[in-house]
Parts: structure tokens; sequence; C-alpha cells
């Protein structure tokens, strides 16, 4: 996924907070949704491209399972209730950018005990520039169905919430 990241992020964070009946989480959510691509800055300055950015701990979800249950147990151990909105809208926007990785980016889903990484589809290396690839396939269609639902959200959500408030 190159667009629909921060888009899905902010779909996301929307229900949550309506979900959660909160506010203000929206900074979180779409920092969330693209903080695994963080491992972008080593893939480019430090690995020279040598490594597969998806290789990376940072899109294994079995290190964010282990981090979200650390984070949750923690919370049981000081007897809170609840880990909040917040929580829910960090870890959750985290496995939703794997998951839109999954659909034409390897991810492992069984690391550590397989290194076998998953995609849905494969795209075929077809244009000297590998960008094109992506952009020329029909799973690029996906994307901007996300990035459109995200700016028809956003562009006629809060007249629709504000004629409801009105009633």
């Amino acid at each position: 996924m190159f667009l629909a990241h921060i888009p899905a992020g902010y779909l996301l964070t929307k229900r949550i907070e309506a979900r959660w009946r909160t506010s203000g989480l929206m900074p979180v959510g779409l920092a969330a949704s693209i903080l695994p691509d963080l491992d972008l800055v080593r893939f480019y300055v430090v690995d020279h491209r040598r490594v597969l950015h998806h290789e990376y701990w940072t899109h294994v979800p079995f290190w964010w399972v282990t981090i979200a249950a650390t984070w949750y147990l923690g919370f049981a151990v000081m007897r809170r209730r609840t880990a909040g909105a917040r929580s829910a809208v960090f870890f959750g926007n985290i496995f939703l950018h794997l998951v839109l990785d999954t659909v034409v980016g390897r991810v492992a889903w069984l690391a550590p005990f397989s290194r076998r990484a998953f995609a849905l589809v494969a795209v075929p290396a077809g244009y000297h520039w590998w960008v094109w690839n992506f952009v020329l396939h029909w799973t690029f269609a996906l994307e901007v169905l996300v990035v459109a639902w995200a700016v028809a959200d956003a562009v006629w959500r809060p007249v629709g919430a504000r004629c409801e408030a009105k009633t």
C-alpha cells in the first residue's frame, strides 16, 4: 500500500472514537497507521535497500502482539479495567497497517515460527521503475477506494452529524 494507510487509519480511528464516545484520538491513530513503515528509514539509509523493509520487526505481527499483550497485562496488574480507547486506536491501526500490507506486500504472519511471508496478490514486475508495477496493477484501485471513502467521510460525515444533533 502506498496511499491507503493514513486514510484507513482515519476511518478506523473515527469508528473507534464513535464506539467509545470519545474524541481527540486522531493524532494517535494517524501516527500508528504509518508506524510500521518507520523501518523505511533503516531500509534506505542503513541497509541501502538490501533487505526488504517488510522483513524488519516492525512488519512482524508477532512482535506487535507481544507488545500489545504486555501493555494490556500491565493495565491488568495495575487493576485498571481497560487500557482505553487510545490503546485500541494505537494497536488497531498498527494491525490494520499490516493487514493492508498483506494485500500485495509480503507479511510474515507466522513469524518467528515460520519465515513464510503471505501476500493475497502477487504483483508481477513488468516496468523498469518498480512503483509503476503497483500503481498500474488492479489492486491500486483498492487504495483509491479507501482514499475516496476517507475523503467522503471527512466531507459529508460532519454535516450529517450536525444535522442529527439539531433534531
